[in-house]
């Protein structure tokens, strides 16, 4: 299955990457994003009466403020935005790997459907001792 592929991952991150820089540079209109949940960091965390309404996915409304404080550092596009009744204050760190569409108005701009698969883990990596065979003797089975 494609939306699998490591390098398909990277083109639609990249395609997401170039597509925000587009909208913050080009467009002063505001936009939403759609994001897994998992991985998106709050600071300061939000309550848990607030954390706990939201699921695996999150819908992001990129306007006003939040509009005005939104940028791209290395691959993480973050914002403050207040949450909840209370209008609880928070910066948002969303990696683009996570946003699964972005839209304008309801119409869909960018649909990423691998950032609703689990993330790749990385590789550790091998122990060089361990690659020399005559090392064998001094390892544990």
């Amino acid at each position: 299955m494609i939306i699998k592929n490591k390098e398909f991952r990277k083109l639609k991150e990249a395609h997401a990457k170039e597509l925000l820089y587009f909208l913050l540079d080009n467009v002063n209109d505001e936009f939403s994003i759609v994001c897994a949940l998992e991985g998106i960091k709050f600071e300061p965390k939000l309550p848990e009466h607030i954390i706990s309404a939201y699921k695996d996915i999150i819908i992001f409304v990129l306007a006003n403020y939040t509009l005005s404080t939104a940028k791209i550092e290395d691959d993480n596009l973050i914002f403050e935005a207040g949450f909840g009744e209370e209008n609880f204050g928070s910066v948002v760190t969303v990696p683009i790997g996570n946003i699964i569409q972005i839209l304008q108005y309801e119409t869909p701009l960018f649909i990423n459907p691998a950032a609703t698969l689990p993330k790749p883990k990385e590789e550790k990596p091998k122990n060089p001792f361990a690659a020399n065979p005559r090392n064998k003797k001094f390892m544990s089975e």
